[in-house]
């Protein structure tokens, strides 16, 4: 700390330095580049004067420049979280807030919010819920849409820019081996990122050509969302760096599911996953996903690491440090490791709890769930919560979804993810060209069946609400008759179970 920011921070410890009410004591909280005061309904951050090459507060211009991003960034997200930059003049020993005179430092005013309000303490509270974290996702996807793009950010998708922090982690962190880290471990998850970008060039371009590079969070982890007014809210966006926020989006869902994974949640960061990826369409996005799970979690191994070198942090602190960064740098290297993908497809008439049951599978596997309805929509270039037309529900159009569908299927499950088809596959024919495929992509696949008393149907279709689907109890008759019984060849895939039963024994052994 250098002598005038000390001398600050001291003075902002004080109630009289502020124009407003103050709970003393005034807390002060530190990061490696921040200083944090909580004084009354505000809190005040001041950048350290700090260079590490990736972040520079080194001058009083600099810090200027980069509160007014960080208010740039992160106002849009969170309007009333993020308040103004002031400006901190100086007259003999006295600072002065928002004064009149030269400036000599500059301060991000914030409105304080309740720290269980964090997602990360409402994780250690148990509140977050797979309800919450669909909706995260749905936030997240249109952030994304928001957040802008064009040749300057399209080019840190290049291939060489990427990889340069990979290259950069490995070389800071071969240290580590022998420690918290393993040979095995080091050399294998560096061969998979090394070999990911030399086999797929391809891919990388086409995220360039989508416009999936964008500005984006940088930094997206459960202790930077809050959940404070009934509205999930999106915080301390990367500010100091460009190549940190510059990243195609699934860098972003990389770094929420890694943070959920890491906690031992799957099931929400599922919940997470699946709700972005059908909200924005994104599927081809998911086969880039694993290189950025696999990088999010050997940061934070890295990160963690640098304490072991910290001569003032005590050794039984080490000594944790130590095993935390193990528990990340194996999930890194569990993440490189492809498993066998496989197709589930789901079967029933609308209102059969296909969909229901999709989920809870999807959370138990870690599976990707495609809902026709939201294929179909996104094939029609309408938003999910739009009602659709009856030219939506063309025979055409029906075989493009499953068609879609299926090629979506193949795709994921041959990159090692479980998939589940979730449509009615109420034709021999439809179903035939996926066992088919599956076969000959040597890929296991299996029928889920669901039914339900005709009665129940109806009733569930006619309370349904905020769902993408446009199917209603009118349609139940058509349906029925034009559903196709398995064959016998079928039958050795398909479980069937009635949804009004106790399902979830019936497939727990899945």
């Amino acid at each position: 700390m250098n002598t005038q920011q000390a001398n600050l921070i001291q003075q902002m410890q004080q109630p009289e330095f502020y124009p407003h009410p103050v709970e003393t004591p005034i807390k002060l909280f530190q990061t490696h580049v921040s200083y944090v005061l909580l004084a009354g309904d505000y809190a005040y951050k001041v950048k350290k004067a700090v260079n590490f090459g990736f972040l520079d507060y080194s001058s009083v211009t600099k810090r200027k420049h980069f509160c007014e991003e960080e208010i740039r960034l992160n106002q849009p997200n969170a309007p009333e979280i993020y308040l103004e930059v002031l400006s901190i003049a100086q007259t003999g020993d006295k600072f002065v807030l928002d004064g009149d005179g030269e400036p000599v430092e500059y301060v991000l005013k914030m409105r304080q919010f309740p720290q269980d309000a964090l997602m990360n303490e409402m994780f250690k509270q148990g509140k977050l819920t797979t309800e919450l974290m669909a909706d995260l996702g749905r936030v997240v996807a249109e952030f994304h849409r928001q957040t802008p793009t064009n040749d300057y950010i399209r080019s840190f998708g290049e291939i060489e820019k990427i990889s340069e922090a990979f290259t950069e982690n490995y070389e800071q962190t071969d240290k580590y081996i022998g420690g918290p880290q393993t040979k095995q471990q080091f050399e294998e998850t560096k061969q998979f990122s090394d070999t990911f970008f030399a086999e797929r060039t391809d891919l990388f371009a086409q995220r360039r050509q989508n416009d999936k590079i964008r500005e984006c969070h940088g930094d997206l982890h459960l202790r930077n969302i809050c959940f404070w007014h009934d509205r999930i809210c999106l915080f301390d966006r990367i500010e100091f760096n460009e190549p940190f926020r510059f990243v195609d989006v699934m860098y972003d869902i990389g770094f929420a599911v890694m943070d959920l994974d890491s906690r031992g949640s799957k099931d929400l960061g599922n919940a997470f996953l699946n709700a972005y990826i059908e909200e924005t369409g994104d599927w081809e996005g998911l086969r880039v996903l694993p290189l950025y799970l696999s990088r999010q979690a050997y940061v934070r191994g890295k990160v963690i690491s640098f304490l072991l070198d910290d001569p003032g942090v005590p050794e039984t602190d080490k000594q944790e440090a130590a095993k935390t960064a193990a528990d990340y740098y194996r999930l890194a290297w569990d993440y490189t490791k492809k498993t066998q993908g496989r197709l589930i497809l789901m079967s029933g008439l609308s209102g059969s709890g296909k969909t229901t049951v999709a989920r809870h599978l999807a959370r138990k596997l870690g599976a990707i769930h495609l809902r026709s309805d939201a294929v179909r929509k996104h094939l029609a270039g309408i938003s999910l919560a739009e009602k659709g037309g009856d030219e939506l529900y063309t025979t055409e159009m029906s075989q493009k979804t499953y068609d879609r569908l299926l090629e979506l299927g193949l795709m994921l499950a041959s990159e090692g993810f479980s998939v589940i088809l979730d449509a009615k596959y109420d034709r021999v024919a439809t179903r035939e060209k996926c066992l088919t495929a599956a076969q000959k992509a040597s890929l296991p696949v299996q029928i889920l069946h669901c039914t339900a008393p005709i009665e129940v149907l109806r009733t569930r279709l006619g309370s349904r609400e905020n769902d993408i689907s446009d199917a209603t109890a009118e349609l139940l008759a058509n349906q029925q008759a034009a559903a196709e019984a398995f064959t016998n060849t079928e039958q050795v895939y398909v479980t069937t179970i009635d949804t009004t039963q106790d399902w979830q024994l019936a497939i727990g052994d899945w």
